[in-house]
C-alpha cells in the first residue's frame, strides 16, 4: 500500500480518529482483516462476523505492528472509527487506485475466473510489477484488500469480480474502475439466486458498461450471451475464442496424451504454438482470454505463447495434480463446483486416464454437491452422473446427502448398474473406500462446492511417509 497518514485516511473514509496520538503516523503496509496477517505498518480492518468479531483482536493487531484499526467503534488502541467498515475500506481502495494510476483489469464470469486471473497475472508479471486477487477474494471485502496491496511500482492490477445479484459487479467496478473488462462466460453458477442465465448475463455485463471509451471490453466470442454484451459498452471490443471471427483465436485445439491442452494461438500480430501445463480442454478458453488481455497491453504473440506454456496454478485446490510415490495421481479440484466446471473436470479426468488404461489404471470421480442451483439442482446433478458414465469413468463416488444421491441416480439410469458407482455419507467414508481400493496407475478427481469440504479427501489421500509426492 502507498504511504498514507492517519489524517489522510480519516479524510478519505470520513472517519473519526480515536486514541490516535499522532495523526501524521503513516500506514505503509497492507490492509488486513486477520490479526495473524498483520505486518509492520499495516492497517487492520475490524469486521464483526457471525462467529468472530475483529474488534476483539484490535489490541493484538496493534501489538503485531498495525499502525491503526479501521473500526466501527472505539477499541482502546489507535483507530479510525467509521459507520460502515466495508464502505470505508472500499473508499480507501478507490482513493489509492486513483492516486496510483495503474492499469486495472477486471474480470468476471460464471466459471474459470480464478484460473484465468492466475494466467493473466503470470503473463503480465513478465512485463511489469503486477498485483492480483489472491485465491477467490472477489467480493466487496476481498477486492479492496487486493487493491490496497498495490504500491507505487505496481503497473497492473488484476481483479476478479464475483456477483451474487444485480448491481454487485457495478459496485465493485466503481471501487476500482477498470480500463480493461473481461467477461468469460455465462453459465449456471448461482442460477438459484439469479433465476435465469439471462439474469446472470445482465449482472456480468455490468462490467463492460462502466468501461471508458478508451478502454477495452474483452468478450468470449463462443458464448452468445457474452458476445451480445458488445452492445452494452462504449469501449472498444476485442473477441477471444475459437470462433473464426475472434480477434484472439485458438486453432487446432487438441489434448496431449496426458490431458494437457495444446493449440495454435492467433492474434492480430501473428501466431504461435501453445502447450499448457494445466489439465483439461476447458483451459483453452481461459488461456485465450488471458492472451487477449496480454495482447491489449502490448505483449507480442511469441511472448504470450511462451508465458502461457510456462504458466501453472497459483490458487489452491483448482485442478492440482499430484502423483503419489505409488503411482496414484490425485486431482484436487475441490475449491468449488458448478455444472460447467464439473463437466469440464470430468472430461479432463477422462483424458488423463486414457494413457493409463493400457497399464490397468482406472479413473475415479469423487464428487459432491453443486450448491446454489435452485430448482435446477436435481437435473444438473443427474446430468453430471450420466456424463461420468458416458465418459467411461471407472468409478463414481458420490459423497454427501440428497444431491450426491442424485449424482449416483444419474449414473445408474445411464447404465452404471454394477459397482461402477457408489454413494457414501461423508468425506471420511470416501477416504476409507479409496484407501482400500486404489492401486498404482489410478487417477482420482475430487470435486464439489466449497461448502462440502471435499478437499479433505484429496489431502488425506496425499498423506504419506514414503518419499515425496510430485506436483505436476
Amino acid at each position: 500500500m502507498i504511504a498514507l497518514s492517519l489524517a489522510e485516511i480519516a479524510g478519505i473514509v470520513g472517519g473519526q480518529p480515536h486514541d490516535v496520538p499522532d495523526l501524521s503516523a503513516a500506514v505503509t503496509g497492507p490492509a488486513v482483516i486477520d490479526s495473524r496477517e498483520v505486518r509492520q505498518g499495516s492497517l487492520f480492518a475490524a469486521f464483526a462476523g457471525e462467529r468472530v468479531d475483529g474488534h476483539d483482536y484490535a489490541q493484538r493487531a496493534v501489538e503485531a505492528g498495525a499502525v491503526a484499526v479501521l473500526a466501527a467503534r472505539p477499541v482502546g488502541v489507535p483507530a479510525i472509527v467509521v459507520d460502515d467498515v466495508v464502505a470505508a475500506l472500499g473508499a480507501l481502495a478507490r482513493a489509492v487506485v486513483e492516486r496510483l494510476g495503474t492499469t486495472v483489469v477486471g474480470l468476471t464470469g460464471s466459471a474459470g475466473k480464478t484460473s484465468t486471473k492466475d494466467l493473466i497475472a503470470q503473463l503480465l508479471e513478465r512485463r511489469a510489477p503486477t498485483v492480483w486477487t489472491p485465491g477467490s477474494l472477489n467480493n466487496e471485502i476481498g477486492l479492496p484488500l487486493t487493491a490496497l496491496r498495490a504500491t507505487a511500482e505496481t503497473r497492473h492490477l488484476v481483479l476478479e469480480m464475483g456477483a451474487r445479484g444485480i448491481g454487485h459487479i457495478h459496485y465493485l467496478a466503481d471501487l476500482t474502475p477498470p480500463r480493461i473488462g473481461l467477461v468469460l462466460n455465462v453459465g449456471s453458477a448461482h442460477i438459484g439466486e439469479f433465476g435465469s442465465r439471462e439474469a446472470i448475463a445482465r449482472a456480468k455485463g455490468e462490467l463492460v458498461e462502466v468501461l471508458p471509451e478508451d478502454g477495452a471490453a474483452i468478450l468470449n466470442a463462443d458464448d452468445p450471451l457474452v458476445r451480445a454484451m458488445s452492445s452494452r459498452t462504449k469501449a472498444r471490443v476485442l473477441l477471444f475464442g475459437e470462433a473464426p471471427d475472434a480477434d484472439v483465436r485458438g486453432e487446432n485445439v487438441r489434448l496431449t496424451e496426458d490431458g494437457r491442452p495444446a493449440f495454435e494461438l492467433h492474434t492480430p500480430t501473428g501466431c504461435s504454438d501453445v502447450t499448457l501445463r494445466l489439465y483439461g480442454e476447458h483451459h483453452v478458453s481461459n488461456a485465450l482470454a488471458a492472451a487477449a488481455v496480454a495482447h491489449e497491453l502490448g505483449m507480442s504473440v511469441t511472448e504470450i505463447a511462451d508465458a502461457l506454456s510456462g504458466a501453472g496454478t497459483l490458487s489452491r485446490w483448482r485442478m492440482e495434480v499430484t502423483e503419489r510415490p505409488d503411482g496414484v495421481t490425485v486431482v484436487n479440484d475441490a475449491y468449488n463446483a458448478n455444472p460447467e466446471s464439473m463437466k469440464a473436470a470430468l472430461r479432463a479426468l477422462a483424458a488423463m486416464g486414457k494413457a493409463r488404461r493400457a497399464d490397468g489404471g482406472r479413473t475415479w470421480a469423487v464428487l459432491g454437491q453443486m450448491a446454489e442451483l435452485g430448482d435446477a439442482s436435481l437435473a444438473e446433478h443427474d446430468a453430471v452422473g450420466r456424463l461420468a458414465v458416458r465418459l467411461n469413468v471407472s468409478k463414481l463416488v458420490a459423497v454427501g446427502g440428497q444431491e450426491a444421491s442424485w449424482l449416483q441416480l444419474g449414473a445408474y439410469n445411464e447404465g452404471s448398474w454394477g459397482e461402477e458407482s457408489v454413494h457414501v455419507s461423508d468425506a471420511q467414508a470416501a477416504v476409507d473406500l479409496l484407501r482400500s481400493e486404489l492401486r498404482p496407475g489410478d487417477v482420482v478427481l475430487v470435486k464439489a462446492s466449497r461448502s462440502v469440504g471435499l478437499e479433505k479427501v484429496a489431502m488425506a489421500l496425499l498423506e504419506t511417509t514414503e518419499g515425496e509426492v510430485a506436483v505436476r
